[in-house]
């Protein structure tokens, strides 16, 4: 089922920018932006997604095509357990991955296997694109190389796919006849590549079993519920994920975890630190900054910030709030 939004702009609700599930957050990235003090604006955005037919479904949560105006430059993006791959059909944004690394200019697109640490995103005065939000296991099957050599460094689709290949990919989407049409070329060419790939099944299997717990599995009954020995299973999530097993548990805990923070009403940070699985407050806090820079209280304070001065705004349910 193909499903078409479009984002209002000024300050009104807009059911599309809000994230309802961990896999929407790469959506509610692109649509809306945050600046350095965390202060955002609704825009003008059409999103429309699908997803897609099987067998991709089994490795990609949607399909989308996105265009926009964004009002803000810079987005600070913390971990989430998925992969990214953006063909942007619009002016060059930048990625920065990483404090102490200098922003890189992508043309043609990105790929992002699941990240370790938090992504900056520039923007244009106004974006384009088309993309897929892969599962954690997704992006493998598409790509030439283990993705542990991808991770945290996000690279051009031409890197990937080679510059033949994403030109002619690209000439095919500007000139189809609008989104729906461009979804089915981008469907038609995931299709058309997608091959086997050792260890798959296992690694989707284990996978899936951390995304159900949220993280909060012991990493070590994994691979003897899997018939496999710890070290065999770290490789195989390095090679087509590209982080470990305790890794991803770590980044769907957090994931988790943030999205349960209702930042209008009290927090019990000692309850929804135990709830989560960590070990006390000191350690969730430590988590809290590795992943979005800010402490918990910190991160609250932005959010409600926000609040007050744009009551009703589509970012009310974003969880990831630049500081």
């Amino acid at each position: 089922m193909l499903v078409r939004r479009r984002a209002p702009a000024g300050l009104q609700k807009a059911p599309a920018c809000t994230p309802v599930r961990i896999d929407s957050w790469l959506f509610t990235m692109q649509s809306v932006v945050g600046d350095a003090d965390g202060v955002c604006d609704a825009v003008g955005v059409e999103y429309v997604s699908r997803v897609p037919r099987p067998p991709l479904d089994g490795l990609i949560d949607d399909l989308y095509y996105l265009e926009g105006a964004p009002p803000c430059a810079r987005l600070t993006l913390p971990p989430m357990p998925a992969a990214l791959l953006i063909v942007n059909l619009g002016a060059p944004f930048r990625i920065r991955a990483g404090t102490d690394i200098e922003a890189a200019e992508y043309a043609d697109g990105c790929v992002v296997t699941t990240p370790t640490r938090a992504l900056e995103f520039g923007y244009p005065l106004r974006t384009r694109s088309v993309g897929v939000h892969f599962k954690p296991w997704g992006l493998a099957p598409f790509l030439p190389m283990p993705a542990a050599e991808l991770c945290d460094r996000p690279v051009t689709v031409e890197q990937v796919w080679g510059r033949p290949a994403i030109a002619e990919l690209r000439d095919r989407l500007a000139t189809a006849d609008g989104p729906h049409e461009m979804l089915k070329v981008l469907e038609d060419e995931l299709m058309r590549r997608l091959c086997e790939t050792a260890g798959l099944r296992l690694v989707r299997h284990t996978s899936s079993v951390i995304a159900a717990t949220s993280g909060a599995v012991a990493i070590g009954d994994l691979s003897v519920a899997a018939g496999v020995s710890s070290t065999h299973l770290a490789q195989r999530f390095k090679e087509l994920i590209g982080v470990t097993p305790k890794r991803l548990a770590r980044t769907w805990r957090f994931a988790a975890t943030v999205f349960a923070i209702n930042p209008a009403g009290p927090i019990d940070w000692g309850d929804l630190a135990g709830g989560a699985g960590y070990f006390d407050q000191a350690h969730f806090g430590h988590e809290f900054r590795a992943f979005t820079g800010l402490t918990p209280t910190r991160y609250v304070e932005v959010r409600r910030r926000f609040l007050r001065e744009h009551p009703g705004h589509a970012l009310d349910g974003w969880p990831l709030p630049a500081d």
